[in-house]
């Protein structure tokens, strides 16, 4: 039986750090995936502000999970070397927050590509990352993410597949339905075994609207029983509830993306715990 601990993207609750400190206090949630701090991006923070952020975190009892990064959400034939100097602040961050994993993608890739022709940069490119991480003892997990080469189940378990235990995969429910493929039976049971953790979004298809847990086409309920009966021991779920429109999202979304924020809340702390809510109901049918 799985142990299931909740963590969230904080950030949907405000985009001040101690806000996001009172929300997940209030939602009894302890584990975070920072992604911005005080407006600004986990992987433009400077070391200083991380070590005046841990320290908040240890007087309210709040670990970091993983860091919610935007490495490898980058064109495939964008500036790696960059991008690499950037995993490596990354890392030294993960490291004052004494965390060892970092939420990544697998690049973005031109529309209307066959994607097969970018595979082997793609894998290039991951494997520059994987060396860096490796020598640092960091985890990289990937995330689904429309647009990219990893977006679908087949993709995610061939990146799985050529680098093994190196990577692990982070399981969007909502990512997969926006690239028409079937979350369950079909996406877990090909992927299940290889789930490290799972972000919570939910969407309805029949208006790409994003809707709270168990709510939409994810088949979130089946996902986690299935989860539990196959896992012993904690389980991490990441809150990401989308259901308001909150500052910074833009620079969350692929250019171009049209996907609707649906059941738009008063308020970004009224959002947030709807959707804490609903995944504590779809726990506790478990």
């Amino acid at each position: 039986m799985a142990n299931f601990k909740i963590c969230a993207f904080a950030d949907e609750y405000s985009p001040n750090i101690d806000e996001q400190i009172v929300g997940m206090k209030q939602n009894g949630v302890e584990y975070i995936e920072i992604r911005n701090v005080d407006g600004t991006n986990i992987a433009d923070i400077t070391e200083d502000k991380a070590r005046e952020v841990k320290a908040k975190f240890d007087s309210a009892g709040i670990k970091v999970w993983s860091m919610g990064s935007p490495i490898g959400k980058i064109d495939i034939d964008g500036d790696l070397d960059a991008h690499l100097e950037k995993l490596g602040h990354v890392i030294k961050l993960a490291k004052i927050f004494d965390c060892d994993k970092i939420r990544m993608f697998s690049f973005f890739i031109p529309d209307g590509a066959e994607k097969s022709a970018f595979r082997e940069k793609v894998m290039s490119g991951l494997e520059k990352m994987l060396d860096l991480a490796d020598r640092e003892g960091i985890l990289l997990c990937h995330e689904n993410e429309k647009g990219i080469y990893g977006d679908t189940v087949a993709s995610c378990l061939e990146i799985k597949e050529r680098f093994g235990d190196r990577i692990k995969l982070i399981f969007d429910p909502a990512n997969f339905c926006q690239c028409n493929e079937e979350t369950y039976p079909y996406g877990y049971s090909k992927l299940g075994e290889h789930l490290h953790y799972m972000h919570i979004k939910d969407v309805r298809l029949s208006d790409q609207t994003i809707v709270p847990a168990g709510k939409g086409n994810g088949h979130i309920p089946e996902i986690l029983s299935e989860i539990n009966k196959r896992v012993e021991g904690d389980f991490i779920l990441t809150l990401e509830p989308h259901l308001s429109v909150f500052d910074g999202l833009a620079g969350l979304e692929k250019p171009g993306d049209t996907t609707k924020i649906g059941n738009a809340y008063a308020s970004k702390a009224e959002a947030f715990k709807a959707a804490a809510d609903a995944l504590k109901a779809v726990l506790a049918n478990i």
